[in-house]
């Protein structure tokens, strides 16, 4: 498949708080650059999936499927006391933990892509709290087919290494490994020349080379051009209700948060080639298949004893009208479920 895809985008461009990209532009852009993938990981929510994979296979892209979790810190049930001014990765808490961490998982396959929309409906139906979180027990339970990333400087790993806790960053990532598997879990670095992100990659490094496990270089993608920096640095105070002057506002660091050429990524990571390599590993193994136009109805199994669907739905019905109007039914109630 060649040198041209070598690096993985990871952008949230039908974010409504943080994307400024317009679908087709950042496709043509891919296109003009000669890449052979797109990823879409969409903050806690997989909205944008099915016009991405149709934008990308239109234009001879490949789409590889994924979100950028949001994850609580051990359970979905937790419901920790917020401190202070939240921010995108989660704010602080009086136990100086986050409301929420960030996690990337990408679909290796169609069964991936049916655990990625299981997880995520799960994270707003059970786990739902100020962002929609999933957990280590439902990842463990719907693991199968995802790849797994360590996360950017919202996840767990990084926010350990970020507090000085190099060990259970450590323990983390062997966690992270253990539910999803020696080749299905990768340690992610990004530099969009963020103080933190040159500080701790060294560190990710480590911990790569102390778990075997193979590096990924990704880029976080919020608009599709640098220049754009400052348009999205706009849309951010609209969407949030503040200045631009406002020193508190949530805001992204520098200008690099942009789909970035092949070229670029190969020397940002010049010291990591592997790095790079190892998206185009994602790339050739990522395969989802979405079919359109062919209704996917529910499957109900018929218990024994019924000779159809309508002899059980008959059942279902009466049983319905017995508890509702008592065991012995009115005429009018007889002529009304007839």
């Amino acid at each position: 498949m060649g040198d041209s895809f070598t690096h993985l985008h990871v952008h949230t461009e039908f974010s409504m708080l943080d994307g400024a990209s317009r679908l087709d532009e950042l496709v043509d852009c891919a296109v003009n650059d000669s890449q052979i993938a797109l990823g879409i990981t969409d903050h806690g929510n997989m909205y944008g999936v099915i016009d991405f994979y149709k934008e990308c296979t239109k234009r001879g892209i490949k789409p590889i499927i994924g979100t950028e979790a949001y994850m609580a810190y051990e359970t979905r049930t937790e419901r920790p006391t917020r401190r202070g001014k939240i921010d995108d990765s989660g704010g602080d808490t009086e136990a100086g933990k986050k409301l929420y961490y960030h996690l990337t998982l990408l679909a290796e396959n169609n069964t991936g892509y049916k655990n990625l929309i299981q997880l995520a409906s799960l994270a707003f139906l059970e786990g739902y709290y100020y962002q929609p979180r999933m957990d280590w027990e439902l990842l463990t339970k719907y693991h199968e087919g995802l790849i797994a990333t360590s996360g950017c400087l919202g996840g767990h790993v990084l926010q350990a290494l970020k507090n000085g806790k190099e060990e259970e960053a450590l323990k983390t990532a062997a966690r992270l490994q253990d539910i999803f598997g020696k080749d299905n879990f990768f340690i992610e670095l990004q530099d969009h020349g963020i103080p933190l992100q040159i500080e701790t990659n060294p560190k990710l490094i480590e911990i790569s080379k102390k778990l075997g496990a193979p590096l990924l270089a990704t880029n976080d993608c919020h608009y599709t051009h640098r220049e754009d920096s400052h348009a999205h640095d706009a849309l951010l105070c609209v969407q949030t209700g503040c200045t631009i002057a406002d020193p508190n506002r949530l805001k992204f660091e520098g200008q690099e948060h942009y789909l970035k050429s092949a070229k670029e990524m190969r020397w940002l990571f010049r010291e990591q080639p592997t790095a790079c390599d190892n998206t185009l590993w994602i790339a050739e193994r990522a395969k989802v298949d979405i079919e359109f136009g062919v209704p996917v109805l529910p499957d109900f199994p018929i218990p024994e004893g019924f000779a159809d669907d309508h002899a059980y739905l008959e059942h279902l019905t009466w049983l319905g009208a017995q508890k509702r109007w008592g065991e012995k039914l009115s005429a009018g109630v007889v002529e009304r479920v007839a």
